[in-house]
């Protein structure tokens, strides 16, 4: 016993150091964590006297990252702990509410003289959305105010949005690519096959080409043509605005870029006198010269420095209230968002939690001021389990009374047109993609490589289903004719879903099923859709459905943050978050990595269903 004591006793005061260590480090955290907050409250809370709107001011529209139909949302502590480790920052989003906000109200406001489209942060946004910004810009134009757009370098979204302004001007070393629409996905059957991987696919419908890069190594023929048509749609669109918006013809911009390889040849590759040929632009302005033709068309700023501006997220700070309203209308049309992927169970924004839009709707099917409610779905769908616990819930509030106005946005295919299916209308833009009704399963097994390594798998069960799929060992025979015909009994469902939300037959929708991919313009002359336009249309209708058209309130019905990390995003709102740059995924390489297996694995990891059966198109496309 002796000889142990100096141990024993070397050991507890070890202990002790160590949880003087830990208890010392958790309270340094928590007082870091206590200054943080109390400098943010801080902030928050201090009148800012500097800031002020100048009369003749230039709304300067500069959109960042993607523009959404709602922004994803990201807990504030994993956003404070990710900058102060030195993560780099999620794609930055712009909600399509907020600019249509700042467009309506500085229309109008009398301190706003002109609006400046500062475009060299926007990475991307479906055509309906862009098609939405540019009616608004034109709204802001009948008003008399000048539209100028400026970027250094316009690719195909930026430019959509800068066809509306008055005047175009690139940097001197600038230029614009326009290079229309298309669909590419990787594909890994080849890479599978090597490795000894097996995916087991179970799917109906022939257009149904979610399970393609699994099972092959190219796009089928009849995924081509079912792209193609929605693909042409689109360019269409796209250039019909453009043309419209400059002036030009849809052929001119179809030559462009047709012509564009010999045409810069020619022009020794110079960019940006292609662009001002073609009249695509009005001329060059680097930023320094941008600033001083500014000062000449609206003055300059108190300090001389910049031309007399107010930024957008300044203007939106100004016409939001910081604390909402309260609802009391008698008459209101609750506005629920379905953006992302359909998943199991509970999502934050980003994604559709099955439970979450279920309760939603809930609340809104509760609430008797309600009387409609429309639901903006831009979704390509996802799990079949949740797509029908969110119908269960629309069928419900249809029974209490509610009148339930489907808005298509830029997806609702799959599980998005499940959900959709049973509204009392529906509305698509005619640039939505839509339809791929259809359903499939995956279910992967590693017994080759396992046995390569020499990882064996065996046992002993009571009946032959005991172990029907292992991935380490495989897959019975009888398990995947079972599962296939699980795939059948949903398709059927499907079908059946949708014939009678839209009034049909289970033949006549099987005959536009099959997993195909519908363009809104083609889904309206199916069936698929009532009707063609945007939110504002929508909500319009389900009042006129509601019988209330002349007196109601929209309200938007969200799901509830924790209280603290409520206050905690409208803190760090103020302050703003840095930017923090990860140099190898900043580089091209990074990025082209990024861009081709982070999709893959992003929507791998989002299949949750319970079952593992699946409604989802995974209708993405380029740019």
């Amino acid at each position: 016993m002796e000889t142990n004591k100096p141990r024993n006793i070397f050991l507890r005061i070890l202990c002790g150091f160590w949880r003087f260590l830990d208890q010392s480090r958790r309270a340094v955290a928590n007082i870091l964590f206590l200054v943080i907050v109390i400098a943010l409250f801080a902030v928050a809370l201090k009148e800012d006297k500097s800031f002020t709107i100048e009369k003749g001011s230039a709304l300067v529209l500069k959109p960042h990252g993607i523009i959404v139909d709602q922004k994803t949302y990201r807990p504030p502590i994993d956003k404070l702990m990710e900058e102060a480790s030195g993560g780099r920052e999620e794609r930055p989003e712009t909600a399509l509410q907020d600019i249509l906000d700042v467009l309506r109200n500085a229309a109008s406001d009398k301190r706003i003289s002109a609006l400046v489209l500062d475009l060299d942060a926007l990475q991307g946004a479906g055509l309906n959305k862009l098609q939405t910004i540019g009616h608004a810009i034109e709204k802001f134009k009948a008003s008399g105010k000048p539209v100028i757009a400026k970027a250094v370098f316009y690719d195909q979204n930026r430019y959509y949005l800068a066809a509306y302004a008055d005047e175009i001007y690139t940097d001197p070393e600038g230029g614009v690519m326009i290079t229309g629409y298309g669909r590419y996905r990787t594909y890994f059957k080849s890479l599978l096959d090597n490795i000894g991987v097996k995916y087991h696919v179970f799917k109906v419908g022939t257009y149904k080409s979610a399970v393609e890069p699994f099972i092959r190594d190219n796009m089928s023929e009849a995924a081509k043509e079912a792209n193609m048509r929605w693909l042409s749609v689109l360019w269409d669109a796209y250039k019909q605005d453009v043309a419209k918006a400059r002036g030009l013809t849809p052929e001119d911009i179809e030559n462009y870029v047709l012509e564009m390889p010999q045409r810069l040849k020619t022009l020794g590759g110079d960019f940006t006198k292609l662009a001002v040929e073609s009249r695509l632009v009005d001329g060059t302005k680097d930023d320094i010269a941008f600033n001083d033709y500014m000062k000449s068309k609206v003055g300059a700023a108190d300090n001389g420095k910049t031309f007399r501006k107010v930024s957008f997220y300044q203007y939106l700070k100004e016409i939001r209230p910081v604390i909402p309203k309260k609802q009391e209308h008698p008459n209101q049309i609750a506005l629920i968002h379905a953006v992302g992927p359909i998943m199991d169970g509970e999502q934050p924004e980003g994604r559709i939690g099955g439970d979450t839009l279920a309760r939603l709707i809930r609340k809104a099917r509760l609430n008797d001021k309600v009387k409609a409610i429309v639901m903006r779905v831009d979704s390509p769908g996802g799990s079949a389990y949740a797509s029908e616990v969110i119908r269960r819930e629309i069928l419900a509030a249809q029974k209490a009374g509610k009148k339930v106005v489907v808005s298509m946005s830029t997806y609702a295919a799959s599980g998005g047109y499940w959900i959709s299916a049973n509204a009392d209308q529906i509305w698509a833009q005619p640039t939505t993609i839509t339809g791929s009704i259809g359903i499939f399963g995956m279910l992967p097994t590693f017994e080759k490589p396992m046995q390569k390594i020499g990882i064996h798998r065996d046992g002993v069960g009571t009946t032959p289903l005991t172990n029907p799929y292992d991935p380490m060992s495989g897959m019975d025979p009888q398990f995947a004719e079972m599962f296939q015909q699980a795939i059948y009994h949903g398709y059927d469902r499907f079908l059946e879903v949708v014939a009678k939300g839209r009034g049909m037959t289970k033949a006549q929708v099987d005959k536009i099923a099959q997993g195909r991919v519908w363009i809104g313009v083609d889904a309206k002359k199916l069936g698929l859709v009532d009707e063609l336009g945007g939110l504002d249309k929508a909500i319009e209708s389900a009042a006129k459905l509601a019988n209330i058209e002349d007196d109601y309130e929209v309200i938007e019905i969200k799901r509830e943050h924790e209280p603290f990390d409520e206050l905690l995003n409208k803190l760090f709102a103020k302050v703003g978050w840095p930017t923090v740059s990860v140099p190898l995924l900043d580089s091209q390489f990074g990025r082209q990595m990024v861009t081709t297996f982070k999709p893959v694995l992003d929507r791998l990891s989002r299949m949750n269903d319970p079952r593992g059966i699946y409604v989802d198109c995974l209708c993405t496309l380029e740019p």
